[in-house]
């Protein structure tokens, strides 16, 4: 955490609000956070599913991630009153609207993938 009087958090700021791209790395640009957007996207729903489609993640890291997602209002939490506690997670509307973004990336980095791949075959 930065202090607020920092020159560093200034400028960050500033960037976040003035610069559209890093609004958007803002909500997107953790290593972790478009993995477990878009698989939650594709049905993941639930802690453990996710940590089984990501298996290098942590359970701490994947907590955190889904804490952030949440308190940026890209995802819901819902709780079922059952037992055992069940809890699953869905996009917001808000969410939702990071997908086309996230599959222009997908797409682009399978492209590049298979550049490089074949690239380092010859």
């Amino acid at each position: 955490m930065r202090k607020i009087t920092s020159t560093n958090f200034e400028n960050e700021k500033f960037l976040e609000y003035d610069c559209p791209f890093i609004t958007t790395l803002r909500f997107i640009g953790k290593r972790w956070k478009p993995a477990v957007l878009w698989k939650i996207n594709q049905g993941y729903i639930r802690f453990k599913l996710l940590k089984q489609v990501l298996p290098l993640i942590s359970d701490k890291m994947l907590s955190a991630t889904i804490r952030e997602m949440e308190t940026d209002g890209i995802i819901q939490k819902e709780v079922f009153d059952e037992v055992p506690l069940r809890v699953e997670y869905k996009l917001t509307e808000f969410g939702k609207e990071l997908l086309p973004i996230l599959k222009e990336m997908n797409e682009w980095g399978m492209k590049t993938i298979e550049k490089i791949t074949s690239h380092n075959k010859v």
